[in-house]
C-alpha cells in the first residue's frame, strides 16, 4: 500500500510535476506503479486522500492493475491504510509505503511492514536499470544473424557451408 501524496512530495522527480499539476503527478505515480508490480508481480494500492474535499465518497477505482482509492470527506489516507492493515494484516503480507513515522508504528503494531519512500523509489530506480540492461543484451545479441536464428536452421547452415567448402 502506498500513501499516494506522501510518495509524490518524497520523490523529487513527481513533486516537480505536482507544482505544476497534481493530477498529472497522480497519473505518473500510477504508471511506474503498474510498471513496477508488472515486473517484480506485487499488488499494488495506492491511496490519496480526499479528506478535506466537502462530499467527497471513498471512491476505488483500477487502473492498469494498481488500485486506486480516494477516500472519503472527513477520511485520511493513514486513517484507511490504518483501518485496512488492522483487518488484513493476519490475512496476507502488506508492505506500507509511507515517510509519515506515527503512520509507519501503528503499521507496524498492526502486523505490516514499513517501507520508506526512498526504499520503493530506490527499487523502481534498480529494476528500470535492470530492464534496460537486459533488453541492451538482447538488442546486442540479435545484432549477430546466428543468435536469432533457431538451432535447426544453423544446423542445415552449417552442413550447406561444409559442403560448398568440398566443392
Amino acid at each position: 500500500m502506498v500513501d499516494g501524496y506522501n510518495f509524490i512530495n518524497a520523490w523529487s522527480k513527481l513533486k516537480e510535476i505536482a507544482k505544476d499539476d497534481l493530477e498529472v503527478a497522480r497519473k505518473k505515480l500510477i504508471d511506474i506503479l503498474a510498471d513496477f508490480s508488472g515486473y517484480k508481480g506485487y499488488r499494488i494500492t495506492v491511496v490519496f486522500d480526499s479528506h478535506l474535499v466537502r462530499g467527497a465518497q471513498r471512491r476505488k477505482e483500477v487502473i492498469n492493475d494498481i488500485e486506486v482509492v480516494f477516500t472519503k470527506e472527513g477520511e485520511t489516507a493513514d486513517n484507511y491504510i490504518e483501518k485496512y492493515v488492522y483487518e488484513n494484516a493476519k490475512y496476507e503480507s502488506i508492505a506500507v509505503v509511507t515517510s509519515d513515522y506515527l503512520e509507519q508504528l501503528m503499521i507496524l503494531g498492526n502486523g505490516a511492514v514499513r517501507m520508506p519512500p526512498r526504499e520503493l523509489i530506490y527499487e523502481i530506480e534498480n529494476y528500470k536499470k535492470e530492464l534496460e540492461k537486459k533488453t541492451n543484451e538482447k538488442i546486442r545479441r540479435k545484432d549477430r544473424l546466428e543468435d536469432t536464428l533457431d538451432s535447426s536452421i544453423l544446423e542445415k547452415l552449417e552442413k550447406f557451408k561444409k559442403r560448398l567448402d568440398q566443392a
